[in-house]
């Protein structure tokens, strides 16, 4: 009888140590994948105010250069596809469509140096480097944060936790594009 109890206290200690694992381990999961949420949050927001201050650009430039429609035409609909994305992988390759056109529009100002010499273009243009680099900053912080929480839902038992409980890989990293590996030919 006195070794039945003892096998039932037993039983009931591991029990309640393996919900107690179960509880923490689920807690740690759910406090990664906020984490990964709250990121994704900072990295939208200077994507927004990036996407904010395209337009006061596009105008400048247009002054100087109305008939280069083709950029503009490109600008809004990686402006259009960057509203309409919803999900962070959606938004990560409306991004990208965003920052080729973008980049297009920057070359054209090369060509025209009363508009590199205008005062409202200058300031939009270093308004938009500090934002292009806060986005560079948040982006690699979400990347992080999401390889934090991919290998924490991969680690045993997390694992087991994560299977129980719906917690699944999410792949939305920020890559960079095929080009960005080239390095640019320099000529002189």
């Amino acid at each position: 009888m006195k070794i039945a109890l003892i096998v039932v206290a037993l039983l009931l200690v591991l029990g309640m140590g393996a919900c107690s694992k179960y509880v923490g381990v689920r807690n740690d999961l759910v406090t990664q994948r906020e984490a990964v949420t709250a990121s994704w949050s900072t990295v939208d927001v200077a994507l927004q105010r990036r996407a904010d201050l395209i337009p006061n650009l596009v105008e400048t430039v247009k002054g100087f250069a109305a008939h280069e429609t083709e950029v503009f035409k490109n600008i809004g609909d990686a402006r259009a596809a960057l509203g309409g994305a919803r999900t962070p992988s959606e938004k990560i390759a409306a991004n990208d469509q965003l920052s080729g056109a973008l980049s297009r529009l920057l070359m054209i100002s090369e060509n025209y140096p009363q508009l590199r010499s205008n005062e409202n273009f200058l300031r939009l243009q270093d308004e938009l480097a500090g934002t292009e680099n806060r986005i560079a900053i948040e982006r690699r912080k979400y990347n992080e944060t999401l390889q934090g929480y991919n290998t924490a839902i991969q680690l045993f038992p997390n694992n087991i936790v994560a299977g129980l409980s719906g917690f699944s890989r999410n792949d939305a990293y920020f890559k960079t594009e095929p080009g960005a590996r080239t390095a640019p030919k320099v000529g002189f």
